[in-house]
């Protein structure tokens, strides 16, 4: 972290995987410690005892948030899964136990079978854009609610899919795989694709865009919420020859 500071000029946010107090919380001072401007907590666990209610465990998480911010100054941001069950009220937890941001969402690598040898495999596949509809719709819901900010990560892979990040309410868009599979030049692609985007229909910043798609700013909010079968079925019917 030390060496990263002095090399950059940018703020430079440490990530934390954790699930429960203890070791994590010191973890979480030495990383503020060693200079980063923020921390993201990127929980992860998979519950299997058959005892573990999720109230049990999303209390485990919102106790994790609230040790760290005790220990830490810097912001948190709280990268979360989708696999909630109410999803804007762990959201207001999160937020009231300290979380200044949540990251939508989590992606999860999911093993496979391998049918020759029998085997349990790991399988790495990269994303697509079509993953940013699931962050899309719930930064879309949650922005305006929650006194946070917000970051989508998951599908982000053109200047296209920012701007819809920034018009559903997120103050950042990540991205990850666009860059594994075309390197780093790549964004300098998608900054200039943004820029002549805002200038040809005459938006003078990110501001004037943000949160104009969300669910409190668009004429039908309650088309975030129902599943819109009809329509989407409609939608691929008229594609058919």
């Amino acid at each position: 972290m030390q060496r990263v500071k002095q090399a950059v000029s940018i703020p430079v946010i440490g990530s934390l995987n954790g699930i429960s107090s203890g070791g994590w919380v010191e973890y979480a001072h030495k990383i503020e410690q060693a200079g980063a401007d923020a921390l993201e907590l990127n929980i992860y666990y998979l519950p299997t005892d058959l005892n573990l209610s999720s109230t049990e465990l999303e209390e485990v998480y919102v106790n994790l948030v609230r040790d760290i911010r005790a220990k830490v100054r810097i912001p948190i941001a709280l990268k979360l899964s989708p696999f909630f069950t109410a999803l804007p009220y762990i959201a207001k937890r999160f937020v009231q136990a300290g979380a200044d941001g949540l990251v939508l969402f989590n992606r999860f690598y999911q093993p496979d079978f391998d049918l020759e040898t029998l085997e349990v495999v790991p399988n790495l596949e990269l994303s697509s854009s079509h993953e940013l509809r699931l962050p899309l719709r719930w930064i879309a819901l949650l922005y305006g609610r929650i006194e946070a900010d917000l970051a989508l990560t998951g599908g982000v892979h053109s200047a296209q899919d920012v701007i819809k990040a920034m018009m559903a309410g997120a103050r950042v868009a990540m991205l990850t795989s666009e860059l594994l599979a075309n390197g780093i030049g790549r964004l300098t692609h998608m900054l200039s694709d943004l820029q002549r985007w805002m200038e040809e229909r005459e938006y003078e910043s990110i501001a004037y865009m943000q949160g104009s798609m969300s669910q409190r700013a668009v004429a039908e909010p309650a088309a975030f919420e129902r599943a819109n079968y009809m329509k989407a079925l409609n939608s691929f019917d008229n594609r058919l020859p």
